[in-house]
This record gives structure tokens, sequence and C-alpha cells, in this order.
């Protein structure tokens, strides 16, 4: 594999707190060297070159939370144009929840994950194992030869396990080999039926809303779980402010608790969903303006660790209906990183923190090599353009189903070229 180097970049490590003007070079896809005036004395006309001008480059994204149509609902979205979207987001690993048909609930399709995509996906793909055969919130799966297999956590995706025994067994179970458990949490009989958050705005638009107790409850009880069986365990789509109170008081227990938030939650609030806009129509719901500013509040300070795309992907047929009748989720893996560049250009979201949060958290929480600027570390890169303005068009998505309830708003900052494994698989940089 021939040698790259990207000269003149702002070198960011989040995990580190690097922040310098260097230069990095990337050999037989892994990072061989980087640092101030590498290049002083030229570079050999064999490496090729990437002058970055000024650009910020720092470690891919970790998105941990992404959903696919493959296998089984391949006209929602395949492994491959998740992959082209991902790269053109700078996201250089993801993380497929289980949700599939048939459900990843084996090590067979484990393995055919991993399989499916080294053939057809430019960038890093993991699974995220089923809790629950099927989904269907009754039977526990095989842990412990899934994680075996290469399941990197596991969750029950948007089906949510009311029952406390059955959740209470899988912690235990998990914790025995140190496994990551992920799960939304919502009661599922104070959300029945619900399409948005309980407001008085979505009940001048005559909606069936969920309250935020229905999130805190939830926490509340597996937070207790946590503390009687000891497991690793990550609060999957936080959105509302009840629910940071527990987390903090957990996170001061010592207990292994973290949470995730995603993009959609931080950057948009209840009032995008307008005359009854399925685009923004999304599961957890969007809610009010405050829980979106404490949202990023808790970014900021480190109380929520992890930010996803939580890409779900509709096909058109799927939202151009009746709001109460519209599939919920966004097509966001290529806007995770300008809808957080935009958020840090409007001085709401710390940089630092929000790379954090999508490079070297997500990396350590699954054990992964990449998500750092380090010698020997995985080629993992991207190269950002944080002043570049743009406007998103859902035309230009490069997603199967195009469905984004960004479309139409002005954004600034991009990526440029990514990076993943050593290989350019996305390159804007010259256009």
């Amino acid at each position: 594999m021939p040698k790259l180097a990207i000269s003149n970049a702002r070198l960011i490590d989040p995990k580190s707190g690097y922040d310098k003007r260097g230069d990095l070079l990337v050999e037989d896809g892994v990072i061989v060297a980087f640092g101030t005036d590498l290049f002083a004395e030229g570079l050999s006309p064999d490496i090729e070159n990437i002058d970055a001008d000024g650009l910020i480059l720092c470690p891919g994204l970790i998105d941990m939370r992404v959903v696919t149509g493959e296998p089984g609902a391949e006209h929602k979205e395949t492994l491959a144009s998740a992959g082209r979207a991902a790269a053109a987001g700078g996201v250089t690993s993801m993380v497929v929840m289980p949700q599939t048909n048939p459900v990843i609930d084996d090590i067979s399709l484990v393995d055919f994950i991993g399989r499916r995509a080294r053939e057809t996906s430019p960038v890093n793909v993991y699974a995220a194992g089923a809790l629950t055969k099927n989904l269907d919130c009754t039977d526990m799966t095989e842990l412990g030869l899934m994680s075996e297999a290469g399941a990197v956590m596991f969750s029950n995706g948007d089906a949510p396990i009311s029952n406390a025994g059955l959740m209470r067994r899988l912690m235990a179970y998990s914790s025995a080999f140190n496994a990551l458990i992920a799960h939304r949490p919502v009661d599922p009989d104070l959300s029945r039926n619900a399409v948005a958050h309980e407001s008085d705005f979505s009940a001048r638009l005559g909606l069936t809303a969920a309250p935020a107790a229905a999130e805190r409850i939830m926490a509340e009880r597996d937070i207790a779980l946590v503390e009687l069986t000891g497991a690793r365990y990550l609060l999957d789509l936080i959105s509302s402010t009840e629910t940071l109170p527990a987390l903090r008081r957990a996170k001061s227990r010592g207990l292994d608790v973290s949470a995730s938030v995603s993009i959609n939650h931080l950057a948009l609030n209840e009032l995008d969903i307008g005359d009854y806009r399925t685009f923004a129509k999304l599961d957890p719901p969007l809610r009010g303006e405050d829980d979106r500013q404490a949202l990023l509040k808790a970014v900021n300070d480190g109380s929520i660790d992890i930010i996803v795309s939580a890409h779900d992907p509709r096909p058109s047929g799927d939202k151009r209906r009746p709001f109460a009748e519209a599939g919920f989720g966004a097509a966001s893996l290529e806007m995770l990183l300008p809808a957080g560049l935009t958020l840090v250009a409007d001085g709401q979201l710390d940089l630092i923190a929000f790379l954090r949060a999508v490079t070297s958290t997500p990396a350590d929480m699954l054990g992964l090599p990449q998500g750092v600027l380090e010698i020997g570390a995985p080629a993992d890169l991207v190269l950002i353009d944080p002043g570049k303005p743009w406007m998103c068009n859902v035309d230009n998505l490069r997603s199967h189903s195009r469905n984004t309830p960004f479309d139409g708003r002005l954004m600034q900052g991009a990526a440029v070229v990514t990076i993943c494994n050593g290989k350019i698989v996305f390159d804007n940089h010259r256009v």
C-alpha cells in the first residue's frame, strides 16, 4: 500500500487534547508519524500528498447507531449505500443495529454483517447483537457467542424491554464478559401510539404524544438494575431534561453508565415538525427547546458521552403520508458531522467535546483501536473544512432513502477527505 501524507493541517486528537498545526504520514493503513514540520525537508515523489491548507485533520467519526435495511429491506438502505453515505460524512466506522430481517440475534447474522460489509462497504462496519430473540422482549439471545463472533455491543433496537426480571438477567449475563448493553429508556405503556412530544404544541396539532417522564422512568429502572448487577450500560438516545439528573447521579456513584444522544435532538426541537412535517418525525420525538439546550450543555460538560446519527432512512412512501401514519426515522449519516460543526460555529457546542463524543469515546466504549491520532493507530481520518457554507439538499444525499429534517437548512462545515484504513474513500478536496 503506497504512503499517504497530509501536510499543513490542524491536527486534533480529541482524546489527548493535542491541537497543533502539522503533518501526518500514513503507511500500510496505519499512522506512522505526525507532528510539526514533519515534511520540512520535502516529500519523496512516491508519496501521495494532500495539502490540507490549515483544515482540521482528526480521527474519522465512529457512529454507534445506524439502522440499515440489509438484510431483508434493501430498498431502504444497503450496507454499501450506508457506507458511501458514511464516507461522505466523515464516518469511518459504524455500528449496525439489530433490527434487520432476519434480526441479528445469532452468530450467523453477526458473521453475515461482517462479511457483507467487507465486500461492499468503503468504511468499517460492526454489528450490534440483539438482546432478545427476534427483538420480542421474551427470550434472551446468546450474548456470549455473538460477542465471540464479533458483536461489539447489544441492543434491542427500538423495542424497550419492560420486563425488569428479563433485563436483570441480561445485565447479569453481560457483566460476566464485560459486554456493553445499550437500551432505549422508554416506558412502552406511557408512549404507546405516541407520535410526538407531550406539550402544548403537540396538543394544538392534535397529535398523540408521549411525556418525557416515559424516558426518565425507564432510565431510573435500568440504572437501579446496573447497581444490582454491575453491568456496562448505555442509555441509548436520551432526549429530555428529565433524564439528566438520573444520569449524573449514576455517574457520581461510580456506576458504569453512559448515555448517547442523536445529532437531531441537539440541532432540532419539536417546532421542526412544523405543519406536520414527517421528515422530522423521529423516535424518540423531538422535544422542547429547553430539552435541546440541556442536552447540549450535558455534551459540553461530559455528562452525555456519545453523539450518534441515529440513521434510520425511510423510503418516500413511508414518509409522504399523514403525520400519524408516517414512519419514524431520518437519513442522518451524512448530517452527523456538518450538523455538529454548525452547532460549534454557532457557539452552542464545544469543538473538542463534539469530536470526542464521535471519535475516542465511542472507540473506548466499544474496545476499538480507532478514534485517536497515535502512531500505530489505524489510519481512519477525516479532513474537515469547519467554515464551508452549504445548503442541505436531499437530492444530493448518498443514502438509498433520502429523508432528512435538515433538508433546506444552511450548514457550516463538512468533510472534504475521508480516509479509512489508509485508503481515500471520499475526496471532495480538489472539487
